[in-house]
């Protein structure tokens, strides 16, 4: 089993004049899409088979100024069956001095036989904002799918924010703390603002609110209007 570790960098700097943007491929390509001004629309789009027992995804995002970030994924992302073999897709964000980030992901689905590690790693200044959902399904439709260890840490400047680690291998993730009978896990995650009081949101101890359904389609859990 050959290792591909390939970094797809996003580096977006607010400009009075036009914002500048550098986009580097990786596993993935980004593409500049048309934005109204003071946002920058950048579509990931896979620039080959993904997700395959070997790979090492690298997704870096940096952002700085007054200026708003949204990442478009076009289509969702498989982990397919890797035969005793693993892979890893780590995501690095950095925000300073007032800029904002939205990152809508599609569904990160894990085939029978997949073994994925996903790392989040995000990094505020004070008056900074992420908006980010992630969906993960445990299994294309009819499978048991295979296994899946999360790790989130968010930080806004030196204090933490957010810690998570999760375990979803099969065995683990059936009981009924974690998710029992669902096949999907539907996220979506604000650093530096709030979202509405509402029963099914934990709002964390600092500036931030995670929104969390278990369903076994993405579709039933509504959190795209979030």
């Amino acid at each position: 089993m050959s290792t591909r570790i390939e970094s797809t960098r996003i580096e977006v700097v607010a400009d009075p004049v036009r914002d500048r943007c550098v986009l580097s491929t990786g596993h993935l390509s980004p593409r500049l899409l048309p934005g109204r001004p003071g946002v920058v629309r950048v579509a990931l789009v896979a620039a080959g088979a993904l997700l395959l027992a070997g790979d090492e995804v690298r997704i870096e995002v940096d952002v700085a100024g007054a200026v708003r970030l949204e990442i478009v994924e076009p289509a969702g992302t498989v982990a397919y069956g890797m035969r005793g073999g693993s892979a890893r897709w780590d995501v690095g964000i950095t925000l300073n001095d007032g800029a904002s980030l939205r990152w809508y992901g599609e569904p990160f689905v894990v085939a029978a036989g997949a073994d994925v590690t996903r790392t989040t790693a995000v990094q505020l200044a004070a008056g900074c904002t992420a908006h980010l959902r992630e969906s993960l399904v445990l299994g294309r439709h009819g499978e048991v799918g295979g296994s899946l260890h999360t790790s989130t840490r968010a930080r806004l400047d030196d204090e933490l924010l957010l810690a998570e680690d999760l375990d979803l291998s099969p065995a683990a993730r059936r009981g009924w703390a974690v998710l029992g009978t669902a096949r999907c896990l539907d996220t979506v995650t604000t650093l530096g603002f709030r979202l509405p009081d509402d029963p099914q949101t934990l709002q964390l101890e600092g500036p931030g609110s995670i929104a969390r359904r278990l369903v076994h389609e993405q579709h039933q859990s509504g959190l795209a209007t979030l």
